[in-house]
């Protein structure tokens, strides 16, 4: 009996630091584990007697639980005392932090006068800037915003999925009064605040929504077969008038696809409430998503459905929803999104494993790489692209830096309200996920970045690496990793004057 304890105990620490290094709780493990076996998964409760050494799980479930994890289950069951160590965090890509020295110069009153001549003189908006800072603050948070997800689930009660019925109670019991209007109208310069403003050219400006305080919703007549879309807009709308109490302080550029999202009369520098209304935007979408999407409810339905991008059909909510939500409530931080229109602006970027961009959110960027798949997507589109294609997954390497990197993107050609192509693209940085399962993560990209130099900048994974990478998406349980492994990889750059191909293709 002894032996039995000693071993449950070594069993159960080991369990429990697998469980921590992947950021899944107990009843997210034990939602994996209904996944496989529905009849034979464990409660949170006897997960936590295991965890404990007071439970010894029979071997049944001890595969099961080695299996979500890419573990023998005979690993548990040795008498190695040394549980694996946490890999140290490992450095974001992109930019690295600029030091403010010497610090009198960086000071609140230096800046605050410099700042609007800087934006002047580089013909950068106030918007933009603004945009850039959220961003920045998004990425720095890892889209963890409690207090937003708080107020989003005491209006909605969690439920999910939430159709355009109750989302039509929820607006009655907050005062909201929706209201049509003639899609074809150009009513960017109207008065009343505005979300949903999409740009076909900076003079003709399609609203998809606006709010005229202290209750009224207008709504485009376009949306009223669009529920999906529909859905969004009043959510958003009902997020300004719990955030804001309906003020109608909204800006009214913010959702055009113009890249900057400007309008023809906008002029650089910074206006009095840029940052206030571009933030006020950022926390009505971001409570527009956790209305329809709450997190919990949201992070076992993405455990069942793999992360499958197209499962938000079963949800009632749009792709670029899905996609969004999926940064905000996975366990693991290592995303990015991105939302880019033709010829190459982005309307909408997240970067919390620090992907340099592919081009850049403030101006159009004339030479990016092609092989990134959201510029693929976006050059091979034809007019006549349906609503919706199938997602296309793909693994690309990146030498930023010394350091090379290994990304998996989930990307999608699509339309969006009034018609236009645009693409949506969501993915995760590799190198983390595979150091948390004890894998030599360095070794995998070089050998998957050896194949691509020797095919030209193109190459099938090898035998071994895609082995790896298969069980890392496992343990993450995010299918469309998996499926990237069936098509070549691809070495990409984060700008066109880098490019590491031999002979370059992106100069």
């Amino acid at each position: 009996m002894a032996g039995l304890i000693r071993q449950g105990h070594f069993l159960g620490a080991k369990l429990r630091s697998l469980r921590k290094r992947n950021g899944l709780t107990l009843d997210e493990l034990s939602a994996r584990c209904v996944q496989i076996d529905a009849a034979g998964a464990p409660s949170v409760s006897y997960l936590s007697m295991v965890e404990t050494g007071k439970r010894m799980p029979s071997p049944q479930m001890l595969d099961m639980l080695a299996g979500i994890f890419g573990k023998d289950a005979r690993w548990f069951l040795d008498e190695n005392t040394e549980v694996e160590v946490a890999p140290s965090a490992r450095e974001r890509g992109g930019l690295e932090a600029m030091p403010l020295e010497p610090a009198f110069l960086f000071s609140h009153e230096l800046l605050q006068n410099a700042l609007p001549e800087l934006l002047s003189q580089t013909g950068t908006t106030g918007r933009q800037f603004a945009q850039l800072l959220i961003r920045v603050w998004q990425e720095t948070r890892h889209n963890n915003f409690p207090d937003i997800e708080r107020a989003a689930e005491e209006c909605g009660a969690r439920e999910m999925p939430l159709n355009l019925d109750a989302l039509m109670t929820i607006c009655k019991r907050h005062d909201l009064q929706i209201k049509w209007f003639d899609g074809g109208a150009d009513v960017a310069t109207q008065g009343g605040a505005t979300a949903g403003v999409t740009a076909r050219k900076p003079s003709e400006a399609l609203i998809r929504s606006r709010f005229e305080a202290p209750g009224t919703v207008l709504v485009n007549e376009r949306l009223r077969n669009q529920e999906e879309r529909l859905k969004y807009e009043l959510a958003f709308f009902i997020g300004h008038k719990v955030l804001h109490n309906g003020d109608g302080a909204i800006s009214p550029h913010s959702a055009m696809h113009s890249g900057d999202g400007e309008t023809a009369n906008s002029t650089a520098g910074m206006g009095a409430q840029d940052v206030l209304y571009a933030w006020r935007d950022f926390e009505c979408s971001f409570f527009a998503g956790a209305l329809l999407c709450p997190r919990i409810p949201f992070r076992r339905f993405l455990i069942r459905e793999a992360h499958s991008v197209s499962a938000g059909r079963k949800l009632g909510v749009t792709p670029a929803l899905v996609m969004r939500r999926m940064t905000a409530v996975s366990p693991y931080r290592h995303w990015h999104f991105f939302d880019a229109y033709p010829p190459g602006f982005l309307r909408a970027v997240y970067r919390g494993n620090g992907i340099p961009l592919p081009w850049g959110n403030m101006s159009l960027v004339s030479d990016p790489c092609p092989r990134w798949a959201v510029f693929r997507l976006l050059q091979e589109s034809p007019a006549a692209t349906p609503l919706m294609q199938k997602p296309k997954s793909q693994i690309s390497v990146m030498q930023d830096g010394k350091r090379a990197r290994l990304y998996c993107c989930h990307s999608l050609l699509t339309r969006d309200a009034f018609d236009e192509l645009h693409v949506l693209s969501v993915g995760v940085d590799l190198l983390p996920a595979l150091e948390a399962q004890g894998f030599d993560g360095e070794s995998v990209v070089a050998a998957v970045a050896d194949s691509c130099r020797h095919g030209g900048g193109d190459g099938r994974i090898p035998a071994e690496a895609a082995a790896t990478i298969r069980a890392a998406s496992q343990v993450l349980n995010i299918a469309w990793i998996a499926d990237a492994l069936e098509t070549q990889a691809s070495v990409i750059c984060p700008r066109s004057g880098a490019c590491p191909r031999q002979p370059q293709v992106c100069a």
